[in-house]
């Protein structure tokens, strides 16, 4: 393979960035540029050590930089490597990797440096899948999935399975195919036994899997409500800043204002609505008819509710219309006297919490009633769980396949076809971990990593 270079640190200004070179030839790249002071020479470094020197182009002096030498295997990528710690300006590290690409680099592809790390046998796929989770957790316990699946908790319960599946096949095989031999009949009822142990096994694999998705990717969120209630101001309050336009007049939002927000582990969609409510207006109505098309699509509705005042035709309205698990009925305003009866909301709508978005009071009641609806304080992301809809699918595929040998053995059907589907849910296995996978997969894992990584 061609020896690759690319900047692995942010595209920004810092203290230091950082060029890496990896391949057969990355030393002999790294000689043609850099200069360490003394009497050093590249060639001669050895593994997990430094050097300081002068980076060059020719007789160009570029910047004083440090060389750090992985030799292979012992490296991230499996291969030789060679990192040049230059001052972080944006100039001097094109300049620095402009002069590993004249002489004898090429440039790396988004993910290249994993992905070699996997070619490499460094990581399973899991494992590479698990290095992009880590670099964008956005909480502690995205980052403890991350880290828990970068450690190959997800491989290993994987591998289990599948060398149970492997020494059942196995075992089909050799009493199918020698039946002249003095080979154990396979049972129906221990083979059974064996595969739900690899069912309980798949199924603890994607326990957890929506509960990891909301916290990598959000939740959409829609707050709706009448006109006049605090839903903007609501929405600022979340978004820690003045987003949507708040004033006295009603049907002020017209439009859908999006933000994403942070509450706790939890990152929140939020689409902020128009009031829904009777209209002529004809642009009015637009924003209401949008607004109402919000609830169907979002994944958890903030139905807000003017505290200070009795419910309305229009929040009656609301109420029926949003009749859904996933709905948080928010009662605004409880900084003044409460004139609404909410037991008309109690039958209708499980969680109610009561606010003031005006002085930003109730938020954690908020949060809290968010992770009771998607139950992420009942996930345990100390257990390795499908990380993603590539795993979950395989993931799933194995757990069908598994599933439907039990059932064809509970009903007496043939064990040529139960061998089938077990050989269906190890392939599944297989392509999770990567040892039997496609070249398109591989690419489209590793087209959604940052060039340098």
């Amino acid at each position: 393979m061609s020896t690759i270079a690319a900047v692995s640190t942010p595209n920004a200004m810092g203290g230091i960035a950082v060029i890496r070179i990896s391949g057969e030839d990355a030393l002999k790249v790294a000689e043609r540029i850099f200069s360490p002071y003394g009497n050093k020479k590249v060639a001669d470094m050895s593994g997990y050590t430094c050097a300081y020197g002068i980076a060059h182009d020719g007789g160009e002096r570029l910047d004083d930089c440090i060389l750090t030498v992985f030799r292979a295997p012992h490296s991230y990528t499996g291969e030789d490597i060679a990192e040049l710690s230059c001052h972080g300006g944006l100039y001097v590290t094109k300049k620095v990797l402009r002069a590993a690409l004249k002489n004898g680099a090429v440039n790396a592809e988004a993910g290249e440096f994993t992905k070699r790390a996997y070619l490499n046998g460094k990581l399973d796929l899991t494992q590479a899948e698990a290095v992009m989770d880590i670099i964008s957790a956005k909480g502690e316990r995205e980052l403890k999935m991350a880290e828990s699946l970068r450690e190959g908790a997800a491989f290993r319960k994987a591998e289990k399975c599948s060398s149970v599946l492997l020494k059942i096949l196995g075992d089909l095989a050799a009493w199918a195919d020698y039946p002249e031999e003095d080979i154990p009949e396979v049972k129906p009822e221990v083979l059974s036994e064996e595969l739900k142990e690899v069912r309980d096994e798949l199924r603890s694999l994607v326990r957890n899997y929506d509960s990891g998705r909301i916290l990598r990717e959000g939740v959409a969120t829609a707050i709706i409500g009448r006109p006049n209630v605090g839903k903007s101001t609501l929405f600022n309050c979340l978004s820690g800043c003045e987003r949507s336009i708040v004033t006295e007049i009603a049907g002020t939002t017209r439009d859908i204002i999006e933000e994403s927000v942070r509450i706790g582990d939890i990152t929140l969609r939020l689409s902020d609505t128009a009031g829904i409510h009777e209209t002529d207006d004809v642009i009015e109505g637009i924003g209401v008819d949008m607004a109402e098309k919000m609830i169907d699509k979002s994944e958890l509705v903030i139905a807000v509710f003017d505290g200070s005042c009795p419910l309305t035709e229009d929040d009656l309205y609301l109420i029926n219309k949003i009749n859904k698990n996933k709905t948080i009925a928010v009662i605004n305003k409880n900084d003044v006297e409460q004139l609404i009866d909410t037991s008309l909301l109690a039958d209708k709508i499980k969680h109610i919490v009561y606010i003031s978005a005006r002085e930003s009071k109730g938020v954690d009641e908020l949060r809290r009633n968010i992770e009771e609806i998607f139950r992420l304080n009942e996930a345990d992301f100390d257990t390795a769980t499908a990380a993603n809809e590539r795993q979950k699918r395989c993931v799933d595929k194995a757990l069908e396949g598994v599933e439907n040998a039990i059932s064809s053995l509970e009903i007496g059907e043939m064990l040529d076809a139960v061998n089938v589907l077990i050989d269906e849910a190890e392939q599944s296995l297989l392509e999770l971990t990567g040892k039997k996978v496609t070249e398109a997969v591989v690419d489209e894992v590793f087209s959604r990593f940052c060039v340098g990584k």
